[in-house]
């Protein structure tokens, strides 16, 4: 288990990070080739009771007006479907395009007026301080460097602003084919589960334990942080849908004046 400390997080944000494009390259295939059969997944979620206890979940947190939304990782567009409708403004990005072409495409179907880029949650191509919320699920157990990730977003986080990160602590666990048919996952080929563990193996967030290591981060950049170890009894609800047993934490960092 990591235990980091300070001094201890102070010596990783210290070290140098190399890029590893082969490697960003092999995740960006990855979901380029899960994109439609994970857009399916999202869409009968959004549909159902999962996406009404999400839009419970998101309502508490979010400030009551009209707000600017950054959707990071937003796959098949999950969160721009439930939160446009509320009267809010959302942009999602995603590394995958074939991801980005899903989220358009549901979105448009769906008479939701969201706007969509492709883009790397690493390195955003957004201004100083250009959002009032960050909004983030199932992303960060997936990316090379989270600690350049968490810098560019609170860097385009207005003052007062927040970021909303749901995610689960993966590091521990090795994916594999399951029996069940009602699964999430059931479709996914053994194949399929050897690249994602081989991904996951790769990356240095797989090392910590979470979600302690994000609030203890997010805290050294300046940020308030409330953590709910696991809000998965809340959000999946709809019993023909079967999850994995593992926690999903949800993260609440508020960016300073």
């Amino acid at each position: 288990m990591d235990c980091m400390g300070d001094n201890a997080l102070r010596r990783e944000e210290c070290q140098p990070t190399s890029r590893d494009f082969r490697l960003e390259k092999k995740i960006e295939t990855y979901w380029n080739q899960r994109s439609a059969a994970f857009s399916q997944l999202r869409l009968q979620e959004a549909a159902g009771p999962n996406g009404e206890a999400w839009r419970t979940l998101l309502q508490e947190h979010l400030p009551d007006r009209r707000l600017s939304i950054l959707d990071i990782g937003t796959g098949a567009g999950f969160f721009p479907l439930l939160l446009v409708p509320l009267g809010h403004e959302v942009t999602g990005v995603d590394l995958s395009e074939k991801m980005v072409q899903e989220a358009r495409k549901n979105c448009l179907a769906a008479g939701v007026p969201a706007r969509f880029r492709k883009m790397d949650a690493q390195a955003l191509d957004f201004a100083d301080e250009s959002f009032d919320v960050i909004l983030s699920r199932n992303l960060t157990w997936t990316l090379p460097d989270v600690m350049e990730a968490y810098r560019e977003w609170h860097r385009v986080l207005r003052p007062q602003g927040i970021i909303l990160n749901f995610d689960s602590d993966y590091g521990c666990k090795t994916f594999t084919k399951t029996k069940d048919a009602d699964h999430v996952h059931a479709s996914l080929s053994q194949e399929t589960l050897t690249a994602c563990n081989d991904i996951k193996h790769q990356l240095r967030i797989s090392q910590h334990r979470r979600p302690f290591w994000d609030a203890r981060f997010l805290h050294s950049l300046g940020m308030e942080v409330s953590v709910d170890a696991d809000i998965a009894p809340r959000v999946q609800r709809d019993p023909s849908m079967h999850y994995d047993d593992v926690a999903v934490f949800g993260i609440h960092a508020k960016k300073s004046s």
